[in-house]
């Protein structure tokens, strides 16, 4: 009855999951360069059949391993090739991440305390974003949250020679290996590194030549290998590019997406708010085990869980916060004990004496309404005369949490039951998630291309050339069905094989190959950036036609038909203008 009764538990947790993250997944275009990116990638498997080696824009894409491409290929194959199938697959994984929390916090701390770090995680601002956008890193977080689950599990049990601490280890690998899959070897670094710190922590170092390495190095390579076997000889010099170029000399040498080490700390506590300020009461509360003003821990087994938690976070922040290439979903894998720590911290509200639970509730509120007022002042300074939209929708957002947080304060200090005090603050972070969903619709002229790729597709006849100057677009293939020129431009598609991308058609390497092209080219349209409008003006002849523009990107088009169906030039740089 028990088991039943949690895996009820279980189910209900994620289905609260996907009412929060599934409607309305497929409206948004898709957002550069990720997004599209990804959903290409996905969609050229399905076209070609070919599910060993990835190519973008039908060029070798050797950066990442395969299985969320495999992912969104498998979705693309049931719902099409949309924005919906795209994303299911970070979806489904941010989903299971949460359901995994639930199970890992419930098994140590109780079903209650669970449910209270699900929802932590879930209502969290920058796992609800990421979890309704096409990215790797959902999936790498759910396999190594998942792993780090199974290997704390099996540690509690005291001994790693019982049979289920070995199948929990077992099965830690097997998990492991579906994470190098989905990102790379990042998986089982981080994994065996978090178990190691904390192993030596516990000193307990001498347990690992009780698990069953052996096994478990098989069951890892039985999983990843095959891939990078056949990749490998397909395409010789792959291992060496992937492993060498893209992952060691990217996380030593790389400084695209350049950040200083601070990177993560604002991202952390932005994107975890408001439950991160719960967080540290619970580490408190779990490492010292206490009840309430109970003066005497209760159960010394927590002190070692809050380290394992601890090490768990830290050991993620410290790895991705070293390079300076940096994006805000490397975080992702580092949630899942915050979100513990705060579920745990928030079901001591209930325990607390009123004198501790006053001054807890009101900072709270305090801290709240002042970041409130902070976010209202730099919105309606700074924001608002460039985006009106968008900074209504953070003034609204600023305004719910500080009314969220004293509607909080005001419930749990009047009734015995905290429990209110969660529920007020999970309304307030679901709102607060629409609100967020909005933001990102109003952004969309600045990163988004589909209303320009829809545009252009009726001039796109078969003998029509489609290229892009000084830039790649990465949605333009994806909505077009069409391979994109790269004009002038290299980029991340020329890494692999360059020698021979000099040589393709589908690279014009000069303005003056591009003037040879156009002037014989019967139809040709170039994606072009405002700034390199009016240098392209005087480039081609004869004089391009602006047949669309969405944000600051221009389509540039040659062919019959194009007066007629665009009118004025000056007609779209007008409508363009509030976005640029």
């Amino acid at each position: 009855m028990r088991a039943t009764s949690r895996t009820v538990r279980l189910v209900i947790v994620g289905l609260i999951a996907a009412w929060i993250y599934l409607p309305g997944l497929g409206r948004p275009a898709l957002w550069e360069p990720d997004e599209g990116r990804y959903g290409e990638i996905a969609r050229e498997m399905v076209v070609t059949g070919d599910y060993v080696t990835p190519r973008n824009n039908f060029e070798l894409y050797f950066e990442k391993p395969p299985l969320v491409y495999w992912a969104n290929a498998a979705a693309i194959r049931v719902f099409g090739a949309n924005e919906f199938a795209v994303r299911l697959p970070a979806a489904l994984f941010s989903i299971g991440q949460v359901v995994v929390t639930a199970a890992i916090t419930e098994t140590i701390f109780g079903a209650a305390i669970g449910i209270l770090a699900a929802l932590a995680l879930a209502l969290s601002p920058i796992f609800f974003v990421f979890a309704r956008f096409a990215t790797l890193d959902p999936a790498l977080a759910f396999f190594l949250t998942a792993a780090l689950g199974a290997f704390i599990i099996a540690a509690r049990a005291g001994s790693f020679s019982d049979r289920a601490a070995r199948n929990w280890i077992l099965t830690a690998a097997a998990l492991l290996a579906l994470g190098t899959l989905a990102k790379g070897p990042v998986a089982i670094f981080l994994g065996a590194a978090i178990a190691l710190v904390w192993l030596a922590l516990e000193h307990r170092l001498r347990d690992v030549a009780r698990m069953p390495l052996l096994w478990s190095a098989i069951i890892y390579v039985a999983i990843v290998a095959p891939w990078f076997i056949a990749i490998e000889l397909r395409n010789p010099g792959f291992l060496q590019f992937f492993f060498i170029h893209e992952h060691l000399s990217r996380y030593l040498a790389s400084r695209e997406h350049g950040w200083g080490p601070w990177f993560f700390v604002p991202i952390v506590a932005a994107g975890t708010w408001p439950w991160l300020y719960f967080a540290p009461c619970g580490w408190f509360a779990m490492r010292t085990a206490m009840n309430g003003s109970q003066s005497q821990p209760t159960s010394a087994g927590h002190s070692s869980d809050a380290r394992f938690f601890a090490v768990w976070f830290v050991a993620i922040f410290v790895f991705f916060s070293i390079p300076r290439s940096k994006l805000g979903t490397y975080i992702l894998p580092a949630l899942p004990p915050l979100a513990i720590f705060a579920g745990y911290g928030l079901s001591q509200i209930a325990v607390l004496d009123c004198a501790w639970r006053r001054v807890l509730l009101h900072g709270f509120t305090i801290v709240n309404l002042a970041l409130a007022g902070a976010a209202i002042f730099v919105l309606s300074r700074f924001v608002f005369p460039v985006q009106p939209d968008l900074a209504r929708d953070g003034i609204e957002l600023a305004v719910g949490l500080g009314v969220g947080a004293a509607t909080m304060d005001l419930i749990a200090n009047r009734t015995r039951f905290a429990g209110y005090a969660f529920i007020a603050i999970a309304v307030t972070m679901f709102n607060a998630t629409r609100l967020v969903e909005r933001g990102r619709e109003h952004a969309a002229s600045l990163y988004t291309y589909r209303n320009l790729a829809h545009t252009i597709a009726p001039y796109l006849a078969p003998d029509c050339v489609l290229g892009s100057y000084r830039h790649y677009i990465q949605s333009i293939p994806f909505y077009t069905q069409r391979r994109e020129t790269r004009v002038v431009y290299r980029g991340e598609l020329s890494e692999v094989a360059p020698a021979s991308a000099a040589k393709s058609v589908f690279l014009i390497g000069s303005d003056a190959r591009l003037r040879d092209v156009w002037s014989s080219a019967a139809c040709m349209i170039i994606i072009a950036n405002d700034r390199d409008l009016p240098a392209l003006k005087d480039l081609l002849k004869p004089a391009p036609v602006i047949v669309g523009c969405e944000g600051k990107k221009f389509a540039l088009y040659k062919g019959a038909g194009a007066r007629a169906a665009a009118g004025d030039p000056a007609d779209c740089l007008n409508r363009a203008s509030p976005a640029r």
